[in-house]
């Protein structure tokens, strides 16, 4: 059986956990649509559980958002950086989502830290680049869609040597590719609309107080069932 590893970097909030269940919940309802009858989905709590699963029992890696913050680097984060780094040598498939991508980005290389324009939340439209209009996986998407986004941090300098997919009037780095098979995504491609909504209502102070109208932007939560589609496109790549 081939093994795609969900690595879990954080808890969502209890009232989301308790609705909808936790991010590694959310990732095995999107990823378990499309899952083929000899793979399996495992679970490691990279912030509980220390020691890293040997990486030539896996056959993809898709990473999980987080409320903590790349730059503040806690040490579970860092001892996770050269795991990366030796998945990406070892060229085994990779997602990065949110602060995963954060973290794929500064194991290779780049810079993550606090957005100078602060947080994004809500339904935002990303845009391709003319690269991820050609990329394997993103390739399928239209050229503008709706993702899901609640972040304070960015990757405020890729990699170099890495490819910018997709970007937004907020983020430049909205989707990067690091190998042929490695790729991480700032939006959030397991959110489903309710949880968007209760990201908003439980950030509507931080939001209002950088001037944004939390009801605007919960009124403004829609399906977006193309950001959704990677996920499950990504296991053809496995």
């Amino acid at each position: 059986m081939s093994c795609v590893l969900i690595v879990k970097t954080g808890d969502a909030f209890p009232e989301v956990v308790d609705q909808y269940g936790d991010f590694e919940t959310l990732f095995e309802q999107q990823l378990s649509t499309a899952l083929p009858a000899h793979m399996t989905l495992q679970v490691w709590d990279a912030q509980r559980q220390l020691t890293a699963p040997a990486l030539d029992s896996l056959t993809g890696i898709v990473i999980t958002g987080s409320h903590s913050m790349v730059s503040d680097a806690e040490p579970w984060s860092e001892a996770l950086k050269p795991w990366l780094q030796e998945a990406l040598a070892s060229d085994i498939p990779m997602l990065g989502v949110c602060y995963g991508h954060q973290l794929m980005a500064a194991a290779f290389g780049g810079i993550s830290d606090y957005h100078p324009a602060g947080r994004e939340s809500g339904t935002h439209t990303v845009r391709l680049t003319q690269a991820g209009q050609q990329d394997p996986l993103f390739r399928q998407l239209p050229k503008r869609f709706a993702a899901h986004l609640t972040h304070a941090q960015s990757v405020m300098q890729a990699p170099h040597g890495s490819t910018v997919l997709a970007h937004n009037s907020h983020d430049a780095h909205q989707a990067l590719r690091y190998g042929p098979l490695q790729w991480s995504v700032q939006f959030h491609p397991e959110f489903t609309t309710p949880v968007m909504r209760a990201y908003i209502e439980r950030q509507g102070a931080a939001l209002r107080d950088q001037g944004e109208d939390p009801l605007t932007l919960s009124a403004g939560v829609t399906d977006c069932h193309e950001a959704a589609s990677l996920l499950r496109r990504f296991l053809a790549f496995v």
